[in-house]
């Protein structure tokens, strides 16, 4: 059987059984469409499959008007190797000339970008990946299956610091080198890449979309790549003034392979953490668009009369415990600590309730696999008396957070309920400057997470022993046992029974606090199009234009 899929390849044989499900009211439209298009079918097929008409945005997208200049309110960041990237504002710049192989959408689907497709074989042990043909690089080079065989063997290196990607590819490395394993990755001929994991393992796409994933020339060798601006998208950067203005401009030079471009020109300012100055930027027609808009500001905004994008997802912030630092090496004085916050009231305090609870395991229920585990319990003296009997009765804890308004009200709400059950602890709060010089070394402070289209994805990052964004230090052998396991099934209901497992560990081992899943919002002025908030932040800007 075929999907009807650009390519016209073969299906996966689980994507029909996935389909069954949605009409059969077993499975919801966003899951399906990750599930199905991560294994090869195009989200055009995916729809058709559950009969339903794609939505209208890709006509938008098509139909829009060329030229203008876009001003977006955005904190702005040193650029550095892309597969180090540990921030999304550092993405959204170099998107302009950096591109992806894969993109993730606002309806939950995977589209192929410098890749034309991908297949899946059976059991998601081997990957075939379809270059796309006509991409050249903006120095005339062709883009070919080297490009992407170089850059995949580029992610899988485990031993450069800060390499976030070797996470995303696990199955692909040898563990005994840290480095691309022999015969995983597979120049077939000019167009097309083979990968042959060593185990199942049903990330390899998502793990390709994801914001440290762009793609770089094969002479790039480390270091900002503005400075060299060598990729395939249609805008070069010339300006670059870290915490000040970014500048993109549309690169009239190169032919670019894709549909869209509208903008001349595309200016990225910075006004700091105080939601204040971008409203105030905003009321003096500085900008056009907020990257992100929180908190109170929300209906502030909606007041002044900007447009209102939002998005359900499962981004979050993690207070969490460096389990290498005393007392945090003591699971009792984690777990008295996370008893004595209620996530509810950290929701309403910290982000005017614009999201929905957690529960200190950061997995989603809009996660394929998110298992319910019974409510944890809040009780401020039990955590009071769990900690004099761990010997830290007197003991005053310090948590850092950086300026940022809504993570630092966050912040404050926690080390509030800390505070009303008799435990000593202070706040402090760092300039961005500051705290993201060690963000992964502070005994306890908190950070946050952008959502990853499968609850496996983020606990690969962030909580696997060793990883490069293993800001806890939380090393269990059980857990990485059990999550390697979860990453080879396939089918979201047989990985929901190991993700409770997973989950239980989590909070039995008292690794966060994990307060909430925000809702994210983007206002905008009503003639910029087609610009509506991603669900991990992520600026298409190829997308947007101005209706002027």
């Amino acid at each position: 059987m075929t999907h009807p899929t650009l390519t016209g390849t073969p299906m996966h044989p689980a994507v029909t059984m996935y389909a069954k499900e949605v009409l059969d009211g077993a499975l919801s439209r966003r899951e399906f469409l990750t599930r199905a298009t991560a294994l090869g079918v195009t989200a055009v097929g995916a729809y058709s499959l559950i009969g339903i008409p794609a939505p209208a945005e890709a006509a938008a997208h098509a139909n829009g008007k060329p030229g203008g200049t876009l001003r977006v309110q955005m904190e702005l960041r040193s650029l550095k190797d892309p597969r180090t990237y540990d921030w999304s504002e550092m993405a959204n710049f170099s998107r302009g000339w950096l591109e992806y192989l894969v993109e993730y959408n606002r309806d939950g689907s995977f589209a192929p970008m410098l890749l034309e497709g991908w297949e899946a074989n059976g059991d998601a042990t081997q990957y075939t990946l379809k270059v796309r043909p006509g991409v050249t690089w903006n120095n005339g080079d062709a883009f070919t299956a080297a490009d992407v065989a170089n850059n995949i063997t580029r992610w899988c290196d485990s031993t450069v610091e800060g390499n976030s990607m070797a996470s995303r590819m696990s199955t692909l490395i040898d563990e005994a080198t840290g480095k691309a394993r022999d015969g995983a990755i597979v120049v077939v001929d000019d167009m097309t890449v083979q990968l042959n994991c060593s185990a199942p393992d049903i990330t390899i796409i998502p793990g390709m979309a994801d914001y440290p994933a762009a793609i770089v020339h094969s002479s790039y060798d480390g270091g900002d790549p503005s400075d060299n601006p060598i990729g395939t998208g249609p805008y070069l950067p010339v300006e670059n003034e870290v915490g000040i203005r970014q500048v993109l401009q549309k690169n009239t030079d190169h032919a670019w392979w894709g549909v869209g471009a509208y903008l001349d020109r595309i200016e990225f300012i910075d006004y700091g953490t105080d939601p204040a100055a971008t409203l105030a930027a905003a009321e003096a027609e500085e900008i056009d668009m907020t990257y992100q808009t929180v908190g109170d500001f929300v209906e502030v905004f909606d007041a002044i009369g900007w447009s209102r994008s939002d998005a359900v997802t499962a981004a979050t912030i993690a207070v969490r415990f460096n389990q290498l630092a005393e007392p945090y090496n003591n699971g009792d004085v984690r777990r008295a600590i996370q008893m004595a916050v209620s996530n509810d009231v950290v929701l309403e305090l910290g982000y005017a309730g614009l999201g929905t609870p957690a529960e200190n395991h950061h997995v989603c229920p809009i996660h394929p696999e998110y298992a319910q585990l019974p409510p944890q319990t809040v009780d401020g003296a039990a955590a009071k008396a769990m900690l004099e009997a761990a010997g830290h009765a007197d003991t005053e804890f310090e948590l850092i957070s950086i300026d940022d308004a809504w993570q630092s009200a966050t912040c404050d709400a926690v080390a509030a309920q800390v505070r009303d059950a008799g435990i000593n602890i202070k706040r402090t709060i760092l300039p961005g400057s500051t705290f993201w010089n060690d963000w992964t070394k502070y005994p306890f402070s908190a950070t946050e997470w952008n959502m990853r289209p499968l609850g496996v994805q983020v606990l690969a990052l962030a909580y696997k022993s060793g990883v490069a964004w293993n800001e806890t230090a939380f090393a269990n052998e059980e857990f990485d046992t059990l999550l390697t396991q979860a990453m080879s099934i396939a089918d979201a209901d047989a990985r929901r029974e190991v993700m409770a497992k997973i989950e239980k560990i989590m909070q039995d081992e008292g690794v966060m606090i994990q307060p909430y899943w925000r809702s994210l919002f983007r206002h905008k002025r009503d003639f910029v199009m087609n610009a509506e908030m991603h669900p991990t932040f992520e600026l298409h800007l190829y997308k947007y234009w101005l209706d002027v």
